[in-house]
């Protein structure tokens, strides 16, 4: 198997190569003839970073949505007219929920879900493939489904909520998904936002896939708001866990990140806009 993983989409970006950084998430994944596309990033940086690295969103087989958020769906559109031809989007049902944060400051609710309605995506060859399970995409990749809340520690974002029938719930995030990759050096795996728990989701992932090493974990964490007590413990567990390359982004947060740079050292590394891992 041959693995490529490239960030199209990341708060950061080395400007000297004309890529731009924008708040959100889009990560590349290519396994030998397969080329899945987790996430979307916020706007234009997707499709525009995509050129400038030379690659050919027409390609796409893929697209997985690793919750209903803006900033990892709002390139929907602009890929999906790169792609020009059907493409399967796999997400969880609740994706299209209304979903919204709350701002305690200005005690107002703000709309944070897909900022498009599905048929102008269907409209321009999205076809949704809507469930709860994890779905296998080839022997070795396969989505997460839904993420179990295992421990104490890894909760949800208090401040987010899904209006329905015109009343706020408090939002669970059951549509949070990662993807989990199979290779001879253990479990690679790649989140968007780890909303459910990064602890949580890589337990999640060994007991799926029925591997224990976990050699990679890259992407969101979430781990922006976390308080020092999660932290260390999520520290503890990722080197109870063996992870041997961690590469942080968006939500992770620069007080959380250097925290980890600091325990990790060189297994250690920011992954933003341009950064391409091969196995």
């Amino acid at each position: 198997m041959e693995l490529c993983i490239t960030t199209l989409s990341e708060n950061t970006a080395p400007a000297r190569r004309g890529l731009l950084g924008e708040w959100g998430l889009s990560v590349l994944v290519e396994v030998d003839n397969l080329k899945v596309l987790l996430d979307t990033g916020q706007g234009i940086s997707t499709a525009h970073n995509a050129d400038v690295l030379g690659i050919e969103l027409s390609q796409i087989n893929k697209i997985v949505l690793s919750h209903g958020h803006y900033d990892h769906t709002g390139g929907l559109r602009q890929v999906l007219g790169r792609i020009k031809k059907e493409a399967e989007i796999i997400a969880h049902p609740e994706v299209w929920a209304a979903k919204y944060r709350y701002n305690p400051n200005e005690k107002h609710y703000n709309y944070i879900g897909i900022p498009f309605q599905r048929d102008e995506l269907e409209d321009l060859g999205a076809s949704f493939s809507l469930t709860t399970k994890p779905e296998w995409l080839t022997q070795d990749i396969v989505t997460s489904g839904e993420i179990p809340m295992l421990n104490d520690y890894e909760k949800i974002d208090p401040n987010l909520y899904i209006k329905k029938g015109g009343e706020f719930h408090p939002d669970s995030l059951r549509d949070d998904q990662a993807l989990f990759i199979k290779t001879n050096q253990g479990l690679v795996v790649i989140l968007g936002c780890g909303h459910r728990g990064v602890i949580n989701t890589l337990r999640h992932a060994q007991k799926l896939t029925g591997i224990e090493p976990i050699h990679t974990l890259i992407g969101g964490t979430h781990l922006i708001h976390a308080s020092e007590a999660q932290l260390e413990l999520t520290i503890a567990e990722l080197k109870a866990l063996g992870v041997q390359q961690l590469g942080v982004s968006h939500c992770t947060g620069m007080w959380a990140a250097t925290r980890l740079a600091q325990e990790f050292g060189e297994k250690f590394f920011f992954n933003n806009v341009g950064t391409c891992i091969t196995f």
